[in-house]
C-alpha cells in the first residue's frame, strides 16, 4: 500500500521530470536546428542530440512509471511487469550515463590544454571518433540491458519454481550466480561512463585552474571576463560531476532493490534520480548561449502574437 510520503515524492519526481522533458526539449531543439541544412553536423552537437534524446525518452518513459505507480499499483507490482520496466529503465538510463560521460571526455579534449601526444591526437581527431563513441555507447547498453532483463528473469523463474523441481541449495547458487552476473553488468554499464566523467571533470578542472592562476598572476586589477567565464566553467564541470555521482548511486540503489519497493529510502532515491537528470540539463542550458537564446525567441513571438491579438 502507497504511503502519503511515497505518493508526495513522486509527484515530485513528476514535477523534476517534466522540468527536465522542457530543458532537454530546449536544447534538442536548438541543436536540431543548427544541424538542419549542414551536410556535416559538429561533433558537440551529435553528442547533444544523443544526450537530449536519450533524456528526454528516460523522463518521459520514469513519468509514466510514476503515473502506473499511482493509479495501477497492483497491476506495476507484477514480476513480469516489473522486470520488463527495469529492462527498458537500464537502457535508456545506461544510454544517458554514456552520453554524458562522452560529453564531459568532449569538454575536456577541447578545452583543457596538455602537451601530450596521445592529448594532441584526439584533440585533432575527436569529431571523427565522436560518430563511433556514440554508436558503441547505444550497442552497450543494449548488451547491458538485454542481459539484465534476461538475468532478472531467471532469478524470478528459479525461486518461483516448485520445490519438486528445484530444491533450496539451486535456488540459493542461482542467486548468487545471477547477482555476481548482475554486479558484474552494472559495473561494465554504469562504472565505466562514471570513470571516464570523474578522469576528464579532473583534467579539466586542473587544466582550467592552472590557466587561472596564471592570469592572475598576469592580472593588472580590473575585472577579466575572460577569467570570470573560466570560473563559471569550473562551477559547471563540478556539479556536472557532483550530479553525477549522486544519480550513480541512486541507480544502483535502484537496480539492486536495495530498498522494499515504495519504502522511504526508495522514493529519496527516485527524487534525487529525477532532479539529477533535470539539474544538469539547467546546468548545460545556462552555460551555453544558444540553449537560451530560443526559449528567448519563443518567448518574443508568442508576446508579439499576444500584442497583436488585443490591439
Amino acid at each position: 500500500m502507497m504511503t502519503s510520503f511515497a505518493l508526495h515524492c513522486l509527484l515530485i519526481a513528476i514535477i523534476e521530470s517534466l522540468a527536465g522533458i522542457l530543458g532537454n526539449g530546449i536544447i534538442l531543439a536548438a541543436c536540431s536546428l543548427s544541424c538542419i541544412g549542414s551536410k556535416t553536423w559538429p561533433p558537440y552537437d551529435m553528442i547533444m542530440i544523443s544526450l537530449s534524446s536519450s533524456r528526454f525518452i528516460l523522463q518521459s518513459w520514469n513519468i509514466l512509471e510514476y503515473l502506473m505507480s499511482i493509479f495501477y499499483e497492483n497491476f506495476f507490482c507484477q514480476e513480469n511487469v516489473n522486470v520488463a520496466s527495469k529492462t527498458i529503465f537500464t537502457f535508456l538510463n545506461y544510454s544517458s550515463l554514456w552520453f554524458g560521460a562522452w560529453l564531459s571526455v568532449f569538454y575536456c579534449i577541447k578545452v583543457a590544454s596538455f602537451a601530450q601526444s596521445f592529448f594532441i591526437w584526439l584533440k585533432l581527431r575527436i569529431a571523427r571518433l565522436v560518430p563511433w563513441m556514440l554508436l558503441t555507447s547505444w550497442l552497450c547498453s543494449f548488451t547491458a540491458a538485454i542481459s539484465f532483463g534476461w538475468d532478472l528473469y531467471s532469478v524470478h523463474e528459479n525461486i518461483t519454481a516448485p520445490s519438486s523441481v528445484t530444491n533450496s541449495s539451486a535456488w540459493t547458487t542461482t542467486r548468487k550466480d545471477s547477482l555476481g552476473l548482475l554486479i558484474l553488468i552494472c559495473n561494465a554499464g554504469i562504472g565505466m561512463p562514471l570513470i571516464l566523467s570523474m578522469v576528464s571533470s579532473i583534467l579539466l578542472v586542473r587544466s582550467l585552474w592552472i590557466h587561472i592562476r596564471r592570469m592572475q598572476n598576469n592580472a593588472s586589477g580590473f575585472r577579466d571576463p575572460s577569467l570570470e567565464a573560466h570560473m563559471k566553467a569550473i562551477k559547471s564541470v563540478c556539479s556536472f560531476l557532483f550530479l553525477y555521482i549522486i544519480y550513480f548511486i541512486c541507480v544502483l540503489v535502484i537496480l539492486f532493490s536495495v530498498f522494499s519497493p515504495l519504502s522511504n529510502g526508495e522514493m529519496i532515491c527516485v527524487v534525487l534520480m529525477a532532479a539529477c537528470p533535470t539539474g544538469h540539463s539547467i546546468v548545460i542550458i545556462w552555460i551555453n548561449p544558444k540553449f537560451q537564446e530560443l526559449p528567448a525567441r519563443i518567448w518574443h513571438h508568442i508576446n508579439c502574437h499576444v500584442r497583436t491579438a488585443f490591439m
